[in-house]
């Protein structure tokens, strides 16, 4: 673990900062990737404060090219990367009805196509020192299509596909393994981004009636699964609040 380098991205908040704190505290050098600057210097300051070795790369995960930058950053701040921690990703939540176009784009930019850039741009180096870890995080949502998070569902049940068709792609010879995280409910400012008024309510709804995941607890699975021996690919983690049934 101490001589892995991991890029996460979304690490400005939520999931991705947990999984930050996470990863340094068990040794792991950190690349942070997200949009908001000011947050990531903190945080950087604040995790090098603690003696963790961490830098970051402002970065959009919907353009190609970011993430082509990112990737090569990492591999000139450290000289290596071994880990991915595909995070970012949004949900405003709506009814098809509502016809939220603009919003079904947006999700579709960062949730699927952030996911196949970050691949893209790790994969070559990966492949070259043949060995990495590509985790991406999904949703249980991937699982099981519900009212007004039917775009949502779809972007991350295609993040199945794709996490699942990678690893039956990779040859038998390529230490390189996949592991799809699918949270449940979780604590985070993911659904301040929700602008369906009915979405919106019917979420509030929902997270008043049940124990929520916190960060934390996403993070150190996404931990456990990158501490398994290299012989080992932990594939798929569904992680959900005791008290959520769907």
């Amino acid at each position: 673990m101490a001589n892995k380098v991991a890029i996460v991205t979304g690490a400005s908040s939520g999931i991705g900062e947990a999984t930050v704190r996470e990863l340094v505290h068990h040794g792991i050098r950190v690349m942070m990737a997200a949009r908001r600057e000011d947050r990531l210097h903190q945080f950087q300051e604040e995790m090098r404060a603690l003696g963790g070795d961490v830098s970051y790369h402002v970065t959009d995960v919907t353009s190609r090219r970011d993430m082509e930058a990112l990737a090569a950053h990492t591999i000139e701040r450290f000289g290596r990367v071994d880990i991915l921690v595909n995070n970012a990703g949004i949900s405003p939540f709506s009814f098809l009805n509502k016809l939220r176009v603009d919003e079904w784009d947006q999700m579709i930019d960062v949730n699927i196509k952030g996911v196949l850039y970050g691949i893209a741009a790790v994969l070559p180096y990966m492949e070259k020192q043949n060995e990495g870890h590509i985790i991406n995080v999904s949703s249980v949502a991937g699982y099981d299509t519900t009212p007004f998070r039917v775009v949502y569902s779809a972007t991350k049940h295609a993040v199945r596909a794709i996490t699942e068709g990678l690893r039956k792609e990779l040859g038998v010879n390529q230490q390189i393994r996949t592991t799809l995280i699918s949270p449940g409910a979780v604590e985070t400012e993911i659904l301040n981004g929700i602008t369906d008024d009915e979405a919106k309510r019917l979420v509030d709804e929902q997270v008043s009636q049940q124990q929520m995941l916190m960060p934390k607890d996403v993070a150190a699975a996404i931990r456990f699964a990158i501490e398994q021996p290299l012989s080992v690919s932990l594939n798929e983690m569904v992680i959900r609040p005791t008290s959520q049934r769907r």
